[in-house]
């Protein structure tokens, strides 16, 4: 499988019209890749906050209809990255979308951890509460936005619905680097699964971004890794790895905590 990750700068000056037009030419010029994927709300920026309500569109929106196209121009699956999405019926929600190569929509993930403890995202959009796995051939996705890299059991679950490459969508902050590189390893290894994590470039509303984007093995090899600046990151591995991997070392076949318990006759 080819995945080709777009880190972008999502810097202020450049309107989201003009941001849109950009990443979807960048989408089409992965023609030949399996898998692309961008970052966490690319349009208006992970820390942008006073953008979230200016910006956010409808599930179906702009966005939604330049993704579509570019996942059909360039006959790739095709993980959006997320927007802020506006329900008619509720609150805003930060949204990743998922093309399939003929443009149509495979899924829609809200982002069930929100950062910023008492503002910013986690005062300003719903919660999730579902969690999202889409099959492609050879491989099936686990989706995950961000702030949710530092909570293992979202990642367990995804792996117990048959996810056997986890995506992260983000926009990770330059002062949390190490952490970024630090978990992504963790949840590979622990979940036995390929990691492919997107962050961005540049700076959000004043908080440089950590870019660094990375492909990790389910033996936490890392694959792949960006540096600092705007990259279009690409690397090649076998899916199959992961059910040899989990055959070799079957370590989560001996879980005992979290697991269902047994019905007593």
């Amino acid at each position: 499988m080819r995945a080709s990750v777009i880190q972008i700068a999502v810097d202020g000056g450049e309107s989201v019209e003009s941001r849109r037009r950009r990443v979807a030419s960048l989408v089409r010029e992965q023609a030949g890749a399996d898998l692309v994927v961008l970052p966490e709300l690319w349009t208006t920026g992970a820390f942008a906050y006073e953008e979230f309500g200016r910006e956010a569109e409808p599930l179906e929106g702009p966005t939604y209809e330049a993704m579509a196209k570019a996942a059909s121009d360039a006959g790739v699956w095709l993980h959006a990255g997320s927007i802020p999405e506006r329900d008619p019926d509720g609150p805003l929600y930060n949204t990743s979308l998922v093309f399939s190569p003929s443009g149509d929509l495979a899924a829609a993930y809200r982002k069930i951890h929100r950062f910023g403890f008492d503002k910013g995202e986690a005062v300003l959009m719903g919660a999730g509460a579902e969690l999202v796995t889409v099959r492609l051939p050879g491989t099936v996705l686990g989706l995950s936005t961000c702030y949710d890299l530092r909570f293992p059991e979202l990642f367990r679950g995804l792996v117990d619905a048959g996810a056997e490459t986890l995506v992260v969508s983000a926009g990770w902050p330059e002062r949390r680097r190490s952490h970024w590189t630090l978990l992504a390893q963790a949840r590979a290894v622990e979940n036995q699964s390929f990691v492919v994590a997107c962050g961005t470039a540049g700076t959000h509303a004043g908080v440089p971004q950590a870019g660094h984007s990375i492909v990790v093995d389910p033996w936490g090899e890392v694959l792949a890794e960006a540096g600092a600046g705007e990259e279009v990151l690409t690397v090649e591995f076998e899916p199959g790895k992961v059910a040899t991997t989990r055959e070799q070392f079957p370590a989560l076949k001996d879980r005992l905590l979290g697991l269902e318990p047994p019905r007593r006759p």
